[in-house]
């Protein structure tokens, strides 16, 4: 409330309107305890200045989540702060630690799913934004840390969503306290799951909610030791039993009736029909409800019992029960023969009565003469009295009320019999769901009676506020013992007081038959005629008003008396109890009571619910309690619409302004300290900035502003109501002359610049002119300048022509006589040349004719020499033709064995018994014959290579000759006698060339023949291939052949003298003999102590050989040295898999976990390279060593076996070497499948591991701005504060690249393979997006500019530590920030409100969604500039597409999801990692002294 001292002209206020309730608006003067107000309106007020409410004008656009924080804690603020937030679909706020939650009237699955429950498991209360799971957690955790029960009161007017509420808040216990599970059915399941059958029976439509709750629900959950679900328990608090037989339009009855006259399977059993025949349901016109389907509902309620555990007879009987009702409502009666005697008005009464009989399983003249008569028990005897039709129809719907009541009860009781209670449990937390202060325009009994219920409550959380006030006093560890609690207990005294209290005068009242309401509105007028609460209504004489905490109610006192009889007949309970039905007799059990008096036993509702009422309080008082009030924004259930009158209603007689007052009356105002020197700090700058302490600054101030009844706490500063307007409007004041220094500097300044641009245009005006004047000076100066220079050119012109013609003149004399002295000079060197050049010629001449004569006798003694050679090598060649006819001979022979070999084959099949010895000949046959055609080849190609050989040799030759060609050039003189030799000679070269082109021309033919021979070779070499595959085809059938022959074959092995290549091939068949038997048997002690110290080597970090896991390749090694993956049983698989889990359990740090990781891993290649299934057929592809020949690989295919190395080992060791696969048994695979589990929870352990180490410190991370903000603007105080700060914020981020960089050091100090790696980091990087981004949508405050900055600073330096841990490590772990990135430079961008939609979505945030989006303007504040979100054209676009896409649950919500999958497969891991080579792996010393571990050093 405002007062005159601190109104000043130009403040924000709020003012009373009567349709908005507060509107918004300026002062324009003041004076005469009137404030001349101009409103948002545009009208013009006077006000009084006690009307007045001042208006914060540096609130947050979107309102503050916890109401306590607003600077001026009154009605219009706490208002507008609802309405504010409810514009932005944030429905929750706190006013302390009291959650007012505001039906949105549609349905907002994002806000409770699983995820979001997760957000708000132990977070701190208050940390995120509100919501009704803060308070259930709270709850839950005050349980388990304090041992103390707890309980949650949902209160709220009919609509307001109470019911919703509690069923949110039984979730999130369901959530939190585990799976007790009893009869396959969970405790809070049937817990959730009676709700619609409580709904059904205790549930009608009203004037303003279709589903009301008509009774009061308190539901304690019962929990054990462990924090677990154990049991539960319902307790319900006045059933509105009046509603059975009396509605008003366009209310209904119970939802059950209806329900059971739309079964169509139950109406004809029933005898029901359409509900309009039957009175108890067609007082009112409405039957039905908008988007309702009471058919459906049938059906739900049917199953809904199944749940709770209430069997098909049980369920039979209820629904009968329900029509019997139904068919007594129709039973009307009329006068009967005698005086006040009734009877059956028709034969449709007649016909309801009789059913109803057949529906109790009673006779229906005892249950007719029940409803007409009364008997009176005297000590003559009983006398039998006949009801008028009035007291008979009184008489009919007692026992309708009795009967559903009794109903109720046990419904109620069956289910927490079902549920079941847990009688060891010492903590509970209970949720009540009770309505809320109800002021209609008729206001009876019920309104009477809940109101009391709403001000016994209201007691209680008066109590509680007052309660909360003074520990946050004691905290701050302030003096507040005079501050005055505002109580109601005026009130509960003249409702509650005996004996003269309303509900003692009521059952007084109630006890004398002839007492009516009059009588008991004139004892009311006397009684109370002058308490300040009670009043009496000028124009009625049986209404009284009482004035209630929520405001005064008039009630009509004219059906309290009916209302408040709860008469137990025992004509209906004798009835009742002797039923052939035994459900209805159990609903009447035989009563020990004394009836010796009269049959009917008063008992009064209201001091019953008194009692129910005191009851509920003590078990309150024994619990902390948690409020919740429930808001219903508008009368007609319409999303979007906040009606401030409506709303304003509610939070009065919710208490929230009853709190609001509570608080106001000591320190309503309370800031901590750098908050208010940030406030008001400019009142006393100087003094300010030069103090270090907070708190001596902050009294210093209020000091100097003269304020008292003020106090300073420990960590906040609490000022009295009115205390804030006062600073603010001195604030204002500040601002305003401050204001005006910065106008008046201003003025000076536009001034000031204003001279200043005309001195310059001035300036420059004179410098053009003085310009100009220079420039007409220059131009006739420059004129005469240039007529001197003209004169000059003309004059040096003339001169220069007068010299060229004299120089031409001499120059031309010149030349002639130079001419005539170079062509003499010439003419003699031509000469000269000429001469030179006929004795160059003669010379040359001369020399060649003596080298034409020298090189024709060189020539012919080649050529002689030649020839001699040339008749050699032809003899060689003949013999070579020779021999080429030969190898045509062998290859025909070779022909002619492999028909002979198919031949002998085909034998095979036809004489199985003799198949071995011929077998084995025929092999070797042909294996000496392979060897001579290798030979024979061999030496056909030796032959050929010596021809080239000899050609080579001719023409080497033939260049030494050429080469000494030169060296006869110089011994030219030397050879000069043997001219007249070679002219001798001459004729005989002649004939010698002759002969040596024939021999050319021989030689020719020679070496096209030899060509020939090697094409015919390669011919010969493709056959031998051919004949090699159909060798290999052969080989093939044979091994189907002894498949087929298996027992021939294991005789011929004893006998055969080839069972060395069997050996090799069917290592199996021979542990199956006998010997091997015998041999197994033996050595089944040492083969146990084998797998001992191979486990016990494994149990040790035996580390890397060559970058490789030593314990995975000798398991490999050991296991295929074993046959075991060949084996029907062998227990070594099972002690392996053990070992490996007990290691994994004992040792969960990340460095062990890397390790055995890479093991597992590298264990899993091994066996998916190496191993098939057994029963698969596969080819195996051989890889021969190279050979010279295909002859030579293929006879090397029939070599002995032992030359391969050791059977079964050799083979697989060498990566070099072929894949050979082992067909694995069971025991193999699933060997396989069980380590493949374990490298999966190994992943899942470490990746877990790295998440608990990361997930603390990016909670720091989105909050450290938040949190330093107070310490920066310390620091602002304080210099020194400022890097220290600073280094703390970086400290979080280096900290997290810390635990990346030890992670990825550990990965590759373990060998760990890239391919995991890069899905770990991927993983990780993908679980600080979602963090980081959801903790950005939960909390308001950090969803900031400056919080924005930070985070960008974090992910730049992500960034660049994934940029050095390189792609092949960290793969796409930048792309799995892209959520928080582009909320991040959503956040950190200006100009927001210029923006389209279109930009925001598809440059910006192209990832993000319309609901996040949505989310991030809405909460986004700037505390750096003080900008603005986006434009209203914007949210109104977001909220248009959010509309659309609202009908898919998946497109609500705005939060993400953690992938806790296993990104990869058996197949990926397999492709993904390189080949390991076997035969580098060293032994490990504790397994090399034991010799059955030999073979592991020999493969080596």
């Amino acid at each position: 409330m405002a007062t005159e001292r601190n109104i000043i002209a130009g403040m924000k206020v709020w003012v009373e309107d009567s349709e908005l309730a507060w509107v918004d608006g300026e002062v324009i003067n003041v004076g005469n305890g009137h404030a001349a107000i101009l409103t948002s309106k545009g009208s013009k007020l006077s006000i009084p200045f006690s009307k007045i409410h001042p208006r914060d004008v540096d609130t947050q656009p979107g309102g503050v989540d916890d109401m306590t924080k607003l600077s001026y804690l009154n009605e219009p603020s706490v208002l507008y702060n609802l309405a504010s937030r409810y514009e932005l679909n944030d429905i929750y706020t706190y006013t302390g630690n009291i959650l007012i939650a505001v039906n949105p009237f549609t349905k907002l699955p994002h806000l409770y799913d699983v995820h979001m429950m997760e957000q708000y498991r132990e977070a701190p209360f208050g940390q995120l934004n509100p919501h009704v799971f803060a308070v259930a957690d709270a709850s839950y955790r005050a349980m388990i840390n304090e041992q103390l029960s707890q309980s949650i009161l949902v209160s709220g007017e009919s609509g307001a969503g109470k019911t919703e509420t509690t069923k949110l808040i039984m979730q999130y216990l369901a959530y939190m306290g585990g799976r007790s599970v009893t009869d396959n059915r969970s405790v809070e399941q049937q817990v959730l799951e009676s709700n619609p059958v409580l709904e059904a029976f205790g549930n009608a439509k009203t004037v303003r909610n279709d589903n009301s709750s008509r009774f009061g629900k308190f539901v304690e959950i019962q929990f054990d030791k462990n924090g677990k679900i154990s049991g539960a328990a319902i307790r319900t608090y006045l059933l509105e039993r009046s509603r059975v037989v009396q509605i008003s339009d366009p209310e209904r009855n119970y939802h059950c009736f209806y329900q059971l006259c739309a079964s169509p399977e139950d109406v004809d059993i029933y005898k029901l029909g359409d509900p309009r025949v039957f009175h108890y349901l067609n007082q009112s016109n409405t039957y039905e409800l908008d988007g309702v389907s009471n058919a459906e509902e049938y059906s739900k309620t049917r199953r809904a019992m199944d749940v709770v555990g209430i069997n098909l007879e049980e369920q039979e009987a209820i629904f009968r029960i329900l029509a019997a009702i139904l068919h007594l409502g129709n039973i009307e009666f009329s006068p009967g023969r005698e005086h006040d005697s009734s009877t059956l008005k028709d034969q449709t009464s007649a016909f309801h009565l009789q059913n109803a009989a057949e529906l109790f399983m009673c006779d229906a003249k005892q249950l007719q003469d029940t409803l007409c008569t009364r008997i009176i028990m005297t000590r003559e005897g009983n006398i039998t009295k006949s009801l008028d039709p009035s007291s008979a129809t009184i008489n009919r719907d007692a026992l309708a009320k009795t009967v559903y009541s009794r109903l109720f009860d046990w419904l109620v009781d069956k289910i927490n019999k079902s549920v079941g209670q847990d009688s060891d449990s010492r903590t509970l937390i209970g949720v009540l769901d009770i309505y809320g202060f109800e002021s209609f325009k008729n206001n009876s009994f019920e309104q009477f009676c809940i109101n009391l219920a709403n001000e016994k409550l209201q007691q209680h959380f008066n109590q509680h506020v007052f309660k909360m006030e003074q520990e946050e006093y004691s905290k701050e560890e302030i003096n507040w013992s005079y501050i005055e609690f505002i109580d109601n207990q005026d009130v509960l005294d003249l409702i509650e007081r005996k004996p003269v209290g309303i509900i003692s005068l009521l059952d007084e009242a109630c006890m004398f038959p002839r007492s009516t309401h009059e009588t008991f509105a004139t004892k009311l007028f006397q009684s109370f005629k002058n308490h300040s609460r009670f009043k009496k209504p000028k124009l009625s004489l049986t209404d009284f008003t009482i004035s209630h905490y929520a405001g005064e109610v008039t009630y009509q006192a004219n059906l309290f008396l009916e209302k408040n009889r709860d008469y137990s007949i025992v004509e209906h309970h004798s009835l009742l109890s002797s039923s052939k039905c035994p459900f209805v007799a159990g609903l009447f059990p035989p009563s020990l009571e004394d009836t010796s008096k009269s049959s009917y036993k008063f008992s009064s509702v209201a001091t019953r619910f008194k009692q129910q009422l005191q009851a509920l309080m003590e078990t309150l008082s024994l619990t902390e309690p948690h409020y919740i009030r429930c808001v219903k924004p508008n009368s007609g259930n319409r999303p979007g619409n906040f009606e401030n009158l409506s709303v304003l209603h509610q939070l009065r007689c919710g208490g929230v302004l009853e709190a609001v007052r509570i608080s106001c009356a000591g320190y309503p105002t309370r800031r901590t300290y750098d908050e208010f020197l940030d406030r008001f700090g400019l009142l006393a700058p100087k003094f300010v900035g030069t103090q270090n302490n907070e708190k001596a600054a902050t009294e210093e101030l209020l000091q100097r502003l003269n304020l008292s009844n003020y106090q300073l706490g420990k960590t906040k500063v609490f000022l009295r109501a009115g205390q804030m307007a006062e600073m603010d409007a001195r604030r204002a004041e500040a601002l305003n002359n401050a204001a005006k220094v910065i106008q008046r500097q201003f003025r000076t300044f536009i001034a000031r610049k204003e001279f200043n641009r005309k001195r310059r245009a001035a300036l420059k005006i004179q410098c053009y002119w003085r310009g100009w004047l220079a420039r007409k000076l220059y131009k006739v100066m420059r004129r005469e300048a240039a007529s001197v220079i003209i004169q000059k050119y003309i004059r040096r012109w003339l001169s220069q022509k007068v010299y060229i013609h004299l120089r031409f003149a001499v120059n031309t004399i010149q030349a002639g006589i130079r001419a005539y002295f170079v062509r003499r000079e010439y003419q003699l060197k031509r000469q000269t040349l000429a001469a030179l050049k006929i004795q160059k010629n003669w010379r040359m001449w001369k020399a060649r004719s003596y080298f034409l004569h020298l090189r024709v006798a060189t020539i012919s003694f080649q050529c002689a020499w030649r020839c001699r050679l040339a008749r050699k090598e032809l003899h060689r060649l003949k013999l070579a033709e020779r021999e080429t006819g030969a190898l045509r001979e062998a290859k025909n022979k070779l022909e002619k064995r492999c028909e002979e070999l198919t031949w002998r084959l085909q034998l095979e099949k036809r004489l199985r018994a003799d198949a071995e010895e011929s077998k084995s000949l025929e092999i070797r046959k042909l294996q000496n014959a392979l060897e001579e055609m290798q030979l024979e080849s061999d030496a056909a190609k030796a032959l050929a290579l010596k021809e080239k050989e000899a050609n080579l040799v001719l023409r080497n030759k033939l260049e030494v000759a050429t080469n000494q060609s030169s060296a006869l050039e110089e011994s030219y003189v030397k050879i000069q006698d043997l001219t007249r030799e070679n002219q001798s000679l001459k004729i005989s070269v002649e004939s010698l060339e002759k002969k040596v082109a024939d021999t050319h021309r021989e030689l020719v033919i020679s070496q096209n023949e030899t060509d020939e021979r090697l094409r015919k070779v390669k011919e010969v070499e493709s056959n031998i291939a051919q004949l090699q595959e159909t060798v290999h085809r052969l080989e093939e059938k044979l091994s189907n052949l002894e498949s087929e022959n298996q027992v021939l074959r294991q005789q011929a092995l004893v006998v055969s003298p080839t069972n060395g290549l069997t050996n090799h091939a069917t290592p199996m068949i021979l542990q199956k003999t006998p010997e091997a038997q015998q041999v197994s048997q033996g050595s089944q002690h040492s083969m146990f102590e084998n797998q001992r110290a191979l486990v016990k080597c494994v149990i040790q970090d035996v580390g890397f050989s060559n970058d490789k896991p030593v314990a995975a390749c000798i398991i490999y090694k050991c296991l295929l040295q074993w046959h075991a993956f060949e084996a029907e049983i062998t227990p070594v698989f099972d002690h392996i898999i053990q070992t490996i889990g007990l290691i994994i359990e004992e040792k969960d740090d990340n460095d062990a976990l890397s390790y055995w990781l890479s093991n597992t891993s590298t264990l899993i290649f091994l066996l998916q390279r190496n191993l098939k299934p057994s029963g698969v057929s596969t080819t195996p592809q051989r890889r021969y060593p190279g050979s010279v020949t295909l002859i030579g690989r293929m006879t090397q295919g029939f070599k002995s076996p032992s030359n391969h190395g050791s059977s079964g080992t050799g083979g697989t060791f060498g990566a070099h070497e072929g894949i050979q696969q082992v067909e694995a048994k069971y025991p193999a695979i699933l060997f396989k499948q069980q380590v493949t589990t374990y490298l999966e929870k190994i992943y899942g352990i470490l990746r877990e591991n790295v998440k608990k180490d990361i997930g603390p410190l990016l909670s720091l991370c989105i909050q450290a701005p938040r949190m330093s903000r107070a310490s920066m603007s310390k620091g602002s105080r304080s210099p020194n504060m400022i890097g220290a700060t600073q280094q703390v914020l970086s400290s979080h981020w280096h900290s997290i690249i810390k635990i990346l960089n030890s992670l990825l050091s550990k990965l590759r100090a373990n060998h760990v393979p890239p391919l995991l790696v890069c899905k770990l980091f991927t993983q990780v990087f993908s679980f600080i997006n979602v963090q980081l981004f959801n903790s950005l949508l939960l909390r308001r405050e950090c969803c900031s500019f400056s919080n924005g900055e930070y985070i960008k600073s974090g992910l730049a330096e992500l960034e660049q530590w994934i940029c050095e841990a390189s792609e092949q490590y960290a793969g796409t772990s930048w792309d799995e920030l892209r959520y928080i990135r582009q909320a991040v430079g959503f956040l950190v961008i200006h100009q927001k409100a210029k923006k389209t939609l279109d930009e925001i979505m598809q440059d910006i945030c192209p990832v993000l969604t319309v609901q996040q989006l949505y989310r991030i303007s809405t909460m986004y504040w700037d505390d750096k500039y003080g900008t603005q979100s986006v434009s209203r054209e914007v949210f109104a676009s977001m909220k248009m597409m959010m509309t659309r896409s609202s009908q898919n649950a998946s497109a609500n919500t705005f939060l993400l999801d953690d992938d806790t999958s296993i990104p990869f497969s058996v197949d990926e891991l397999t492709k993904g990692m390189s080949d390991v080579d076997l035969s580098d792996v060293e032994t490990p010393p504790l397994l090399r002294d034991i010799s059955a571990f030999h073979f592991l050093q020999e493969n080596t």
